[in-house]
């Protein structure tokens, strides 16, 4: 009879005969410390549970031809695995969405327009290192880094009022020093 009092090994000779509670027991037993383990790796909620369940559905169409000696260890290694998968298949997803964007920012710029970006981009770095230190490091945190007002004030011990100064300061000086470079399209 198949009970939450089932060993592992019980419970995979149940499952490999087909018998459905056994698989049930196995998915309560595990599916929290599966899904913890997954989580850890990939870091969204989302993409553990889809793993996990992955998993499971796997284990299921699959109980006839595995050998599985210890159940806790089997799974456990089997999600890391999947994890990894996962996180190595998004690195190379996004690796190739820059590509596709480089090439299209490359296809779509003629030379006489990275000619200006690059003279822009040189006379936005001479005009940051015109601001106070702490202003450009902070307008830098904001602009470039994408941190948010309050992200940037914890990191630095400032009040979020005096993390806005500095970017409004920046914003005021770089818009003097780079009057030449806006258009009136």
């Amino acid at each position: 009879m198949i009970s939450s009092q089932s060993s592992d090994d019980e419970l995979v000779s149940w499952l490999q005969k087909g018998h459905a509670r056994a698989f049930e027991e196995i998915y309560r037993r595990y599916w929290y410390k599966l899904y913890n383990v997954a989580f850890q790796q990939t870091g969204t909620r989302e993409e553990a549970e889809e793993l996990v369940q992955n998993l499971f559905e796997n284990l299921w169409h699959r109980r006839d031809q595995l050998t599985i000696r210890h159940l806790s260890s089997y799974l456990i290694v089997a999600i890391r695995y999947a994890s990894t998968n996962y996180l190595k298949d998004q690195i190379t997803h996004r690796k190739f969405q820059e590509y596709l964007i480089l090439h299209e920012i490359r296809q779509s710029f003629g030379t006489d327009d990275q000619v200006q970006f690059t003279d822009l981009a040189r006379a936005v770095d001479d005009a940051m290192k015109k601001l106070p230190e702490k202003s450009g490091e902070i307008f830098r945190m904001s602009r470039f880094d994408g941190q948010s007002v309050k992200a940037i004030a914890d990191r630095l011990n400032l009040s979020e009022k005096a993390v806005e100064y500095h970017i409004t300061k920046s914003l005021k000086v770089l818009k003097e020093q780079l009057k030449a470079y806006h258009t009136n399209n």
